[in-house]
């Protein structure tokens, strides 16, 4: 169980590295990049990039990576973040 006191950055990386085991995982909040775009609050913690390499990507495609990441994050997704852009490699790629 993920605790209500951690940072969004946090949950994100926390439910990436149980769902797919990363050799490598950066979650980078870019919020404050948002400043009076769609969705952005002064509080922070609405849009993220993720870089995140698992063989769990292993012979998918790029849909179907975003899909999977999608929906290990579908609370964060339907609630407090607006945005996230997602890039992910199985090992050995790029």
């Amino acid at each position: 169980m993920i605790s209500k006191d951690l940072a969004t950055r946090d949950i994100i990386s926390n439910k990436l590295q149980e769902a797919f085991a990363p050799e490598s995982l950066q979650v980078v909040d870019e919020s404050h990049l948002h400043e009076g775009h769609a969705g952005h609050r002064p509080s922070g913690e609405t849009h993220f990039r993720v870089y995140i390499v698992s063989a769990a990507f292993k012979g998918k495609s790029r849909v179907e990576r975003h899909r999977m990441i999608n929906s290990a994050l579908t609370a964060e997704l339907s609630g407090s973040v607006h945005a996230l852009a997602i890039h992910a490699q199985a090992p050995g790629e790029g």
